[in-house]
């Protein structure tokens, strides 16, 4: 089978916008692969709101994150986009985590330009570092990976504070220090985003972090095709809808002492169960079983 990193290059390489909606679990991530999409994303966002209970403003370790990479890669054969944050610190501490994010499986790991701690890339309050600290950044991460086809991405969140021109500035100085593909987060209206593409066509793709009720417009993946993006990620949607599944749920347990009325909108044990792969464990326990010896 081809390497999920050579997977994700060929992907990125094809005139389609390639989806990659957010997973933060293993359930998630087969429910992504089962209904056809080619590729998932991990957000640090949803880990550190799945894992911890809190908002993404830099509690994560890169070790828990590398794990949680490693739990997705495990469940799924899906090529995964990881968040990296900042790279964990200096360019020393981006190497170390590019090691554990390829040991992990991932297809690719996208680094960023914030000051820490960092906050999630559509929240006010976001600073970045010196442009050429994160050069620094990208060419340890370029370094130290083992497979050339790892994918590493250049996130700037410069636009927020300094405007849109100076984030295509570092984009295009992250690009000539190594960066694979370029995430320009939360410009604030399509003539950005459509500035954004022309300004790296050609040269480098780029990718849309689509957020729904975030800074940047969401106006779907035929639009965002004719606007040139390689990427659309959906990163926080999973996250989002299955929070208002289960709250929904618990309204009606909470209210009624009773959840018959909440079961239409459930997935219930039967079709669970298939989701996560019983038949394929049942089988392996058959082949495995001990056969008691004759009497």
């Amino acid at each position: 089978m081809t390497k999920r990193t050579t997977r994700l290059r060929q992907l990125l390489s094809d005139p389609k916008t390639l989806v990659a909606p957010g997973a933060y679990d293993g359930t998630g991530a087969r429910i992504i692969q089962s209904l056809g999409f080619q590729a998932c994303y991990l957000s640090g966002f949803e880990t550190s709101a799945s894992m911890l209970g809190e908002p993404d403003v830099g509690y994560l370790t890169m070790t828990q994150m590398a794990a949680r990479v490693a739990a997705l890669c495990d469940a799924v054969d899906l090529p995964l986009i990881a968040d990296g944050d900042t790279g964990y610190g200096n360019p020393l501490n981006v190497r170390r985590a590019v090691r554990q994010y390829e040991k992990a499986g991932a297809a690719a790991m996208h680094i960023e330009d914030q000051t820490f701690p960092k906050r999630c890339g559509h929240m006010l309050g976001r600073d970045v570092i010196p442009a050429g600290e994160m050069i620094q950044k990208i060419k340890a991460a370029v370094d130290v990976r083992e497979d050339p086809d790892f994918v590493i991405i250049a996130r700037t969140d410069a636009r927020t504070t300094k405007g849109l021109d100076e984030a295509l500035d570092r984009g295009a100085a992250y690009h000539e220090a190594g960066a694979d593909l370029l995430f320009i987060e939360s410009p604030e209206n399509e003539d950005e985003m459509r500035r954004i593409c022309a300004a790296f066509r050609g040269v480098v793709p780029v990718l849309s972090n689509q957020i729904e009720g975030g800074r940047t417009p969401t106006p779907g993946v035929r639009a965002l095709q004719e606007m040139g993006y390689a990427l659309a990620i959906f990163s926080l949607g999973t996250a989002f809808a299955a929070a208002k599944g289960m709250r929904d749920y618990l309204e009606v347990l909470a209210a009624e002492g009773d959840t018959r009325s909440a079961r239409p909108g459930m997935i219930l044990f039967e079709e669970f169960n298939e989701l996560i792969g019983i038949e394929e464990h049942t089988t392996l326990e058959e082949r495995y079983r001990t056969v008691a010896p004759p009497s």
